[in-house]
């Protein structure tokens, strides 16, 4: 048993948490135990932070039901279960359709945390284009726990972006590396943009190739940090900002302000869901632009780089 349920209200709606007590992240050394209903405190805290990152994109969630020691589930489609007031998205799969949830309000939220969705993995792009990606990532992934390496591609690939007129976004993954994230007008397709992605990051592993590479397979890597450009494709996901990982200590996945990169105490697992929502209170993507930018003028500057 793991307590009786309990009644929380999120947004306009008010929902039961069954099992509250059970324990999804065991204690850890400096950390206490992770209940579900801290879990489900953790994402009606951050909600208003998160939620613009979701809305309207089509969702794969990681679920535990028996913890971070237990089974986990990849779900993509929709069980038949689910409320009808959850909003779900069919899109295009190579034999057919699946259906995704669609995460628009606190309630889903809620909802999917109460069913023990540890992580929301986002589509880079929206339901109502899912062919036009409005996101592409640089996922800057270390070969070891050495976090200097990341740091230093970190600072290098953003100024890059800067030059190519692309201004971007940080994160820390909750797991290993960093996530830079531009924010795109929608109009390219994914081949375009995956390639685009494919082309920045060689330009870097051309100045620096005893430091980074683009090898996909980790025997062809050996200590070089990877920068991974392949979450850029149709149907494949992303880590969703403030979403809490599947390791010990429960940490969360955070924006960052490019300031912050400089802060000796920062690392890939730096906060957890005991102190992201003060991370996220200081808003640290305030200043970047709303809308996304076109990639034809940065291809440009870029083919003129690498020339």
């Amino acid at each position: 048993m793991s307590g009786s349920p309990r009644t929380v209200r999120a947004g306009r709606r008010t929902l039961e948490v069954h099992r509250p007590d059970k324990v999804l992240f065991p204690a850890t050394a400096g950390c206490p135990a992770c209940t579900k209903a801290d879990l489900v405190g953790h994402y009606r805290a951050v909600a208003r932070f998160m939620l613009p990152h979701l809305r309207g994109r089509p969702l794969m969630l990681e679920r535990r039901p028996d913890g971070l020691d237990g089974p986990v589930f990849m779900q993509k489609n929709t069980p038949a279960y689910y409320p009808d007031w959850i909003t779900r998205a069919e899109v295009a799969k190579e034999d057919g359709t699946v259906t995704h949830t669609v995460c628009d309000d606190t309630a889903t939220l809620v909802y999917l945390a109460d069913q023990a969705c540890l992580t929301p993995h986002r589509w880079l792009s929206r339901a109502r284009a899912p062919e036009r990606p409005d996101l592409m990532i640089f996922d800057l992934d270390p070969s070891g726990d050495d976090f200097a390496p990341v740091r230093e591609a970190a600072r290098l690939l953003g100024t890059l972006l800067d030059e190519l007129g692309l201004p971007a976004a940080l994160m820390t993954t909750g797991s290993r590396g960093l996530h830079v994230t531009v924010r795109l007008d929608g109009r390219c397709g994914f081949d375009e943009v995956r390639e685009f992605a494919r082309d920045t990051a060689g330009l870097l592993v051309a100045g620096h190739p005893d430091r980074f590479t683009t090898a996909a397979r980790k025997k062809d890597r050996g200590e070089r940090l990877y920068l991974d450009v392949q979450r850029n494709g149709y149907a494949q996901t992303a880590v969703a900002p403030y979403a809490v990982r599947a390791r010990p200590g429960a940490p969360v996945a955070i924006p960052l302000s490019w300031d912050q990169l400089d802060d000796p105490a920062l690392g890939p697992r730096r906060w957890t869901v005991a102190d992201a929502v003060d991370q996220a209170r200081t808003r640290p993507w305030s200043g970047l632009p709303a809308r996304g930018r076109a990639l034809g003028p940065a291809r440009r500057r870029l083919d003129a780089l690498r020339d």
